[in-house]
């Protein structure tokens, strides 16, 4: 009995050194897609390719699910606020949701499970059939040429995402209340624009998405870059990309908002 407790204690440290020892390569290898991304701003076609990618092969998934969203919201929204009279608020209860809170983090998620995922099978995939290795024998470098423009196209075009995927969220929220419902346009529209303020609420939004798109790229390059090069080795990759970004998402979201809309006592 003694001696599993010794071995699972050991088994515990060993996973928690291994642990640490991936996060210092991790931050090695983002200060150094850093340094090296000055041939992907000089050549930004290379980012703009992959930019298609990233971005506009999101679109449909964030398009779609945005939409249904805000269905949803104004649906639930408008059942809650006519106990109380209030049904010509549902277009603000929308509004602030998704820009604040849902748009972000919703779009955020939906990019890892598609994008941030398909980055990592690919260097992933490079790396197991040597492409990588025949660039560094070529003299061309892999991280300049492969990895920082993957990283880059991801911390662009998550902002866009976010904000599509709120604008979606309110004009599902529209259809719902307005067409729909019947509740009054006008009503609808003016109070959200008197509520919705653009730099503590839109603002804010955009800063979070920024945020979750840099973490995400990050996250998925790594992953890719870090696997071993097997089949195993890119699947168990792509996996954890999907999962580590999503909690790192949840977790950026309450510091983000605890910073911005509580601000720091």
């Amino acid at each position: 009995m003694p001696k599993r407790i010794v071995a699972s204690i050991q088994h515990i440290g060993h996973r928690v050194i291994e642990s640490i020892w991936r996060l210092g390569r991790a931050t090695r290898f983002f200060i150094l897609v850093l340094l090296k991304s000055g041939t992907s701003l000089r050549r930004f076609g290379l980012v703009i390719r992959e930019l298609y990618f990233t971005g506009v092969l999101s679109l449909i998934i964030i398009v779609v699910s945005g939409l249904f969203v805000g269905m949803v919201l104004g649906l639930q929204g408008y059942e809650t606020l006519q106990k109380y009279g209030s049904e010509s608020a549902v277009g603000t209860l929308v509004a602030l949701s998704l820009v604040r809170e849902l748009g972000p983090v919703v779009a955020a998620l939906l990019f890892a499970s598609r994008a941030g995922s398909a980055i990592t099978a690919e260097i992933g995939l490079m790396k197991a059939t040597e492409q990588l290795a025949a660039m560094g024998l070529m003299a061309v470098d892999p991280i300049a040429r492969v990895v920082a423009p993957r990283f880059w196209s991801g911390v662009i075009s998550m902002p866009f995402l976010a904000a599509m995927f709120s604008v979606m969220g309110v004009f599902g929220g529209y259809l719902v209340t307005v067409v729909f419902i019947g509740v009054d346009e006008g009503s609808f529209w003016s109070q959200m624009q008197s509520a919705v303020d653009f730099r503590f609420d839109i603002l804010n939004g955009f800063i979070k998405s920024c945020f979750f798109g840099l973490a995400v790229t990050a996250i998925a390059v790594f992953e890719g870059y870090d696997a071993p090069p097997t089949a195993e080795g890119v699947s168990g990759a792509t996996t954890r990309t999907v999962v580590t970004s999503s909690l790192v998402i949840l977790g950026l979201d309450f510091i983000l908002t605890a910073f911005m809309f509580r601000g720091v006592s």
